[in-house]
């Protein structure tokens, strides 16, 4: 008997075994790595990624989960399981000798924008991130300047990591199938980011602002952190549109 989903958690489970071998083959985990799963569900990841690593750590919100998982993953290896919201956790906590993390997830759609966000405030503990997410986010988060889907989340994921869209997934591959396309990406963080910033907190609250009236000009858009003689000094056309 199928446990009922809890709809504030966002849960689509993950059921075809072709997307998921495809999934291992992409991520390719080895015994010696240290890998993180968010949300590992019924284990449909799970599995796979423990049966190749022999130990995994996974983090889960959902308490009901917890003991099915224990009990279908106990023989297959080391796992670690933290009780946990994926949004409050600190991954710096779980690096292991200076050994970065590969982080793994179907992140639940509900929350995937400020979990994306969340994680990019601590790239320098990850080596690499593979998530499942919505096309529609996947294409934000690849979006180049002019494009109708580049925005914040576009420039702040970019400025971080090289985002490589993967291969795109069915609903038919989830239970119960979600209203939407679906997407694995991956994620490498920057050792050196693309630019070099002074005031990082300064940058991202300048692209917040900007993209908070996406419709309206930089002039008016950006009006109470930058001057229009500021703009152009900046070589910036006061008259152009942020996603331009």
């Amino acid at each position: 008997m199928t446990r009922p989903l809890r709809k504030r958690f966002g849960q689509h489970f993950l059921r075809d075994p072709a997307v998921i071998e495809h999934i291992m083959r992409v991520i390719a985990p080895l015994p010696e790595q240290l890998l993180v799963e968010i949300g590992p569900g019924d284990g449909a990841i799970t599995v796979p990624l423990l049966k190749r690593c022999g130990r995994l750590t996974v983090i889960e919100l959902d308490r009901d989960l917890l003991a099915p998982l224990r009990q279908r993953c106990g023989a297959m290896g080391d796992l670690t399981i933290i009780q946990n919201d994926a949004l409050k956790t600190d991954y710096r906590e779980l690096v292991e000798q200076h050994q970065a993390i590969r982080v793994v997830g179907n992140l639940p759609y509900n929350i995937s924008t400020p979990l994306l966000f969340h994680m990019i405030s601590q790239t320098g503990c990850f080596s690499d991130m593979h998530f499942m997410l919505q096309q529609e986010v996947v294409n934000r988060m690849a979006a180049v300047p002019g494009n109708k889907d580049y925005g914040r989340l576009s420039v702040m994921i970019q400025y971080h990591c090289q985002v490589i869209p993967l291969f795109s997934i069915s609903p038919d591959a989830f239970h119960p199938p979600p209203r939407v396309q679906s997407a694995f990406v991956r994620l490498l963080p920057y050792a050196n980011p693309p630019v070099a910033l002074d005031d990082p907190a300064l940058f991202s609250k300048l692209v917040k602002q900007a993209f908070s009236q996406r419709r309206k000009t930089l002039r008016n858009s950006l009006k109470s952190l930058l001057s229009e003689p500021q703009l152009k000094a900046c070589g910036v056309a006061p008259a152009m549109r942020p996603e331009q």
